[in-house]
C-alpha cells in the first residue's frame, strides 16, 4: 500500500467514525430534538480544541451476530479539549451506535480519559445518552460499569465531575451520574431510573409513564437527583460551561477570580427595609442575594427541589462563593429532610473545591411532625450540621431575621467554626420565638388569669420582655457569638471585606481515614 493509500485509508476511517451509526440514525436523533455525540462536544468545548482518543476502537463481542456489525469508536466519543481555555476531559455517548449501549471496550475508553483527568488534575464531563448495558456482552458490560463507578469514587472531591443526561440513562448506568458533583437533565428528552415502567408494572402493578417515572421534572422537583433541569440541550450545554466558571481545575487549586466592574462598597438602601415589620411575614431571600452579589448573577442549584432553602454560586468582587440561604417565601424557611440533604451536599461540594461559603440565615426551626421524624429528620439534619462543621473553607454567616433552636446551630453558627458571623438589626437569635416561649415560661400564670383583656395584655407584655431579653442580635453579640451587627445596606461591602480577610485562612481537620457522616 502506497503512502497516499495509507493516508486515504486514515481519512476514510476517520470519516466513517465521525458518522457513528450512519446518516439515517443521525437524522432520527435530530428529529427527536437531540444533538449527536460529536455535536454536543463541539458545542461544549472551545472551537477547535477537541483532541479525540480511541477513534478506531471496536467491540470484541462474537456472540448473537455481533461479529457481523462493528463501528469505529464503538458508541462513545472520548478525549479532551478546553472550556474558556481551561483543559477538561469529556466523553459523549453515541445513541446512533447500538443505542449507545455500553460494552467492555466502550467502558475502557471512558476509564482511560478519567484516569488521564486524575493525572493532570482536570474536570471530567460525561454526556449520557445510552440504552444501558450491552446485553450481548453480559457480565463484561457490567464489569465495565463497575470500573467507571470506581473511578467516579476515586475522582470525587479531587476533580470536578459534571454529568449531562441528554437521553436515556437507566439501570446500572444511573449510578455514575449519581456519583458526580453536578447532574443536568434536558426536559422531555432525557430520563433516569433504576427499573423502567414495564418492570415496575410487572413487579408492583404500578402503571406509570417513562416521563413520570424518571423524567427531568421528576428528578428536578421530587428526587433531587438533578441539580438542573434544562429546557433543551443548548441550555444544558450552557449550564455545563457556566458551572465550571465557579470551580477550580482540582482540589489543590482555588477558583479563578475574574474582573469585577462594580465597586465593592456599592450600597443597597432597599435592604434596610426589605425585612417585613411583622416577623411572620414572608419575603424572597433571592431578592437579597441579587442585590449584594456581582452583576446580580446567581447560578442556583436545585431550583425546583426543597425550595425552603436556596443554594448556588455567585461572585463577590470577581471571586466565586457558594451561597446557602433559608427561604422564608416557602414553608417559612424551615429545615426539613430534603432541605437538609440539599444544603449539606452543596456545602460539601464547596468545601471539596475550595469555594468559600456565605450563609444567609432566617430559619424558624426544623419542620415538626411524625412524617419528618419517621423519615429521619434527626439523621438528615445532622448531615447539614456535619457538613458545616467539617468544612475548612472560609465561612461567613449573616443572620437576617429568625435563628431559632437547633436550626440556629445547624446554619453555620460560630461554634461550627463559622469564621465571621454578622447579624442584621432585625435578627432574632433565641431558643424559640416569643409566642412559644411565653406559653412555656408563663403557662401557669396565664391559666390563673380569667379576664380575656387582662390575659391579652399580660401575654403582649411578656412577649415584649422576651424579645428585649433574648430575641435580638445584641445578646449573641454580647457573648461574641456574633462578631458585629451590621447595617443591611452595607452588606455587600462587609461580605467582600470578610472574604478578603479570610483569603489566607489555614484550617485542617484531624488526620483520619475518612469521616463517618450520618448518611
Amino acid at each position: 500500500m502506497s503512502r497516499q493509500d495509507q493516508i486515504k485509508k486514515l481519512i476514510d476511517l476517520r470519516e466513517q467514525a465521525r458518522l457513528g451509526g450512519g446518516l439515517k440514525r443521525i437524522e432520527k436523533q435530530h428529529q427527536q430534538g437531540k444533538y449527536t455525540a460529536r455535536e454536543r462536544i463541539e458545542k461544549i468545548l472551545d472551537e477547535g480544541s477537541f483532541e479525540e482518543y480511541d477513534m478506531f476502537v471496536t467491540h470484541r463481542c462474537r456472540d448473537f451476530g455481533m461479529e457481523k456489525e462493528s463501528f469505529p469508536g464503538d458508541g462513545v466519543v472520548t478525549g479532551h479539549g478546553t472550556i474558556d481555555g481551561r483543559i477538561v476531559y469529556i466523553f459523549s455517548q453515541d445513541f446512533t451506535v447500538f443505542g449507545g449501549s455500553l460494552s467492555e471496550t466502550y467502558a475502557q475508553k471512558i476509564c482511560k480519559i478519567m484516569d488521564q483527568a486524575m493525572k493532570v488534575g482536570a474536570p471530567i464531563i460525561g454526556i449520557n445518552d445510552s440504552g444501558g448495558a450491552r446485553i450481548q456482552e453480559g457480565v463484561m458490560s457490567l464489569a465495565g460499569y463497575a470500573e467507571i463507578f470506581q473511578r467516579n469514587i476515586m475522582a470525587s472531591g479531587v476533580v470536578p465531575q459534571i454529568s449531562a443526561i441528554f437521553g436515556p440513562c437507566a439501570g446500572g448506568a444511573v449510578y455514575s451520574p449519581a456519583l458526580t458533583d453536578v447532574v443536568i437533565m434536558s426536559n422531555k428528552t432525557s430520563y433516569m431510573f433504576v427499573t423502567g415502567p414495564k418492570v415496575t408494572k410487572t413487579v408492583t402493578g404500578e402503571d406509570i409513564s417513562t416521563e413520570d417515572l424518571g423524567g427531568a421534572t421528576v428528578h428536578a422537583t421530587k428526587s433531587g437527583v438533578a441539580h438542573f433541569r434544562a429546557d433543551d440541550e443548548d441550555e444544558g450545554i450552557m449550564l455545563i460551561r457556566k458551572t465550571l466558571e465557579y470551580l477550580p481545575q482540582n482540589n489543590l487549586e482555588d477558583p479563578i477570580q475574574t474582573e469585577c466592574h462594580e465597586p465593592i462598597d456599592r450600597v443597597s438602601d432597599e435592604l434596610n427595609t426589605i425585612i417585613p415589620e411583622n416577623s411572620n411575614q414572608p419575603y424572597d431571600v433571592k431578592d437579597i442575594i441579587y442585590k449584594i452579589v456581582d452583576d446580580a448573577e446567581f447560578l442556583e442549584f436545585h431550583r425546583h427541589y426543597a425550595k425552603n432553602i436556596v443554594v448556588g454560586f455567585v461572585k463577590f468582587n470577581g471571586r466565586p462563593v457558594g451561597v446557602v440561604a433559608n427561604q422564608p417565601n416557602f414553608l417559612a424557611g424551615v429545615l426539613d429532610i430534603d432541605a437538609s440533604k440539599k444544603a449539606a451536599r452543596f456545602v460539601r461540594l464547596c468545601d471539596a473545591f475550595n469555594v468559600p461559603i456565605l450563609t444567609l440565615v432566617d430559619v424558624p426551626g426544623f419542620l415538626p411532625g411524625s412524617k419528618q421524624e419517621y423519615g429521619g429528620i434527626i439523621t438528615n439534619g445532622a448531615k447539614l450540621l456535619f457538613a458545616y462543621g467539617e468544612a475548612t473553607v472560609p465561612k461567613v454567616t449573616i443572620t437576617l431575621r429568625k435563628s431559632y433552636g437547633g436550626a440556629h446551630d445547624v446554619m453555620s453558627c460560630k461554634q461550627l467554626r463559622g469564621d465571621i458571623n454578622y447579624a442584621w438589626p432585625s435578627a432574632e437569635i433565641a431558643v424559640m420565638g416569643a409566642s412559644g416561649a411565653i406559653q412555656i415560661l408563663e403557662g401557669n400564670k396565664m391559666n390563673e388569669i380569667t379576664d380575656p383583656k387582662e390575659l391579652q395584655n399580660y401575654v403582649l407584655d411578656k412577649e415584649a420582655e422576651y424579645v428585649e431579653k433574648f430575641a435580638n442580635p445584641y445578646i449573641a453579640a454580647k457573648y461574641g457569638f456574633i462578631d458585629d451587627v451590621i447595617e443591611p445596606r452595607n452588606t455587600r461591602f462587609r461580605i467582600i471585606r470578610a472574604f478578603q480577610t479570610l483569603e489566607t485562612k489555614k484550617c485542617t481537620n484531624p488526620p483520619k481515614k475518612h469521616s463517618n457522616i450520618p448518611l
